[in-house]
């Protein structure tokens, strides 16, 4: 797991190579790192971490402004609300 800041406003969170449930636990802690209206950009590769970390954000309020693949690698960035 990697969390760093990219740009002002924007951090990078890694959690290639991890399983349900940690890629949420660890989306979670970083978007309570960030200040409201920054963005998360949460690289993964476990396909069904992005169905719990989908509702996740349906539950706090997290806005997923984009989400792209690329083979088998996810990259979704979170608006923290």
């Amino acid at each position: 797991m990697k969390f760093e800041k990219k740009s002002e406003g924007v951090y990078m969170l890694d959690v290639k190579g991890y399983v349900c449930p940690h890629p949420q636990i660890y989306t979670k802690k970083a978007l309570a790192k960030v200040q409201s209206g920054e963005v998360v950009e949460v690289v993964f590769d476990n396909p069904s971490s992005g169905e719990s970390i989908a509702t996740m954000c349906d539950n706090t309020g997290d806005e997923i402004v984009e989400k792209k693949e690329e083979g088998g690698q996810f990259v979704w960035d979170i608006k923290k609300a």
